[in-house]
């Protein structure tokens, strides 16, 4: 008997016992429609927190403030430490190799108010070197230039919350906006930025989006903090050549900002990139406990299947002695209950395949994070399904194979 032969009676077997076989495949097709699912999720937020990463700079090294009490910021003062200063960005500039550009930042709440809109936002004043190493581009107008620092001009660049929020119908280049008590032209507007969840510790809470950004010289001439105490700056932001030596960079420049600051540690250091593989690490993990969950369904339906082509051969037990004391050999009764057990595997493989992906785009729509279909996981999945049919279907045809013709005739 031909291979054709035996796959079309395997495939009359599953089509004589339609809602059998379409039961018998809803552990499966649940199954691979999981492991779809799930790994769609575990990429998407690999992908977004790599965004996020990517937006901090993997070759950079963020120092920031201290927040202290009052009562610890007088403290620390008393210990003859000022606080983060431009001073230290020039130390660290000076004494550090690696160190390609230091950026200084000064962070401020201030009301930022245009006709009658009034907003709460983060005054952030940055320099040239901030420019040089995130590479902030307007999405109209433009940033911050040289001169805009130079000349300590009254300018800004709005983040997208801030702009929406304070000219909903209007363009804001080249409007007036007041910042605190101080009018500043709008000359550009930026792209939305990638919100920070949990893994950046002080960072976390910022949403970029209300940053409104003008030249540091501007800021340290015309604003204030509200505790005369408070360091001058609240961020130094460090871009080295090479990402290899963050950790050792990162240690001198530890060293450096303590004895400058008397041994006061009244500051932080982020490093991006470690946070980075450490979340890479945690994401695989991740990925792999979703997986394994998925698959227990892809388990649970070949356990179905495996019971239903037992209960198959027992229910055929007759017509496999007929067909042996015709002249069937073992291999041929083995390979169509096999062709049985696998197909019903791939088909229901196959179905999975177009309920996960449709699960996934489902999730991308309504929920507020991405999912990411892999074509590795969908070959993955679907390969698991025909693997899942051939080890559940080995034993029931095996089984099959070996009963006794003579004994089979008898059977009723």
């Amino acid at each position: 008997m031909d291979r054709a032969e035996l796959m079309r009676m395997g495939l009359e077997g599953l089509s004589q016992h339609r809602l059998r076989s379409i039961l018998t495949m809803l552990g499966v097709i649940f199954g691979v429609a999981a492991v779809i699912a799930m790994l769609a999720i575990g990429e998407g937020a690999k992908r977004e927190a790599l965004e996020k990463f990517k937006a901090l700079g993997v070759n950079n090294i963020i120092v920031r403030d201290k927040k202290l009490s009052d009562k610890e910021l007088e403290e620390v003062r008393a210990k003859f430490s000022q606080g983060l200063s431009i001073a230290d960005a020039h130390a660290i500039q000076d004494i550090v190799p690696s160190a390609v550009y230091v950026a200084p930042q000064a962070e401020l709440e201030v009301d930022a108010k245009h006709n009658d809109k009034s907003i709460k936002v983060t005054l952030v004043g940055v320099d040239n070197a901030f420019q040089a190493i995130f590479k902030y581009h307007a999405s109209a107008g433009h940033f911050l230039l040289p001169d805009h620092h130079t000349r300590e001009l009254r300018v800004c660049i709005l983040g997208a919350d801030a702009a929406r929020n304070l000219f909903p119908i209007e363009d804001p280049i080249g409007k007036q906006v007041k910042l605190d008590d101080q009018w500043f032209e709008v000359v550009g507007v930026m792209a939305n930025k990638a919100l920070f969840t949990e893994t950046v510790g002080e960072l976390a809470a910022r949403n970029l989006n209300q940053d409104i950004y003008i030249p540091l010289t501007s800021y340290l001439r015309r604003f204030s903090k509200s505790n005369p105490l408070a360091s001058e700056i609240d961020q130094l932001t460090v871009q080295v050549t090479d990402s290899d030596r963050l950790l050792e960079a990162s240690a001198v420049i530890r060293r450096i900002i303590t004895r400058r600051h008397h041994n006061n540690e009244d500051f932080d250091i982020v490093v991006p990139y470690e946070l980075l593989k450490q979340e890479e690490h945690e994401r695989q993990i991740y990925n792999m406990v979703l997986g394994s969950i998925a698959a227990i369904s892809l388990l649970v339906g070949g356990i179905g299947i495996m019971n239903i082509m037992l209960a198959t051969v027992l229910e055929r037990t007759r017509e496999i002695g007929i067909r042996r004391a015709l002249g069937a050999k073992q291999s041929e009764i083995m390979s169509q209950f096999l062709i049985e057990a696998v197909g019903l595997s791939l088909v229901g493989g196959l179905v999975g395949v177009f309920l996960g992906v449709g699960m996934a785009l489902f999730i991308d729509a309504i929920a507020e994070f991405k999912t990411v279909i892999s074509p590795i996981s969908v070959i993955l999945a679907f390969g698991l399904s025909g693997a899942v049919g051939i080890v559940s279907g080995t034993f029931p045809a095996r089984r099959a194979a070996r009963v006794n013709p003579i004994e089979a005739l008898r059977y009723e």
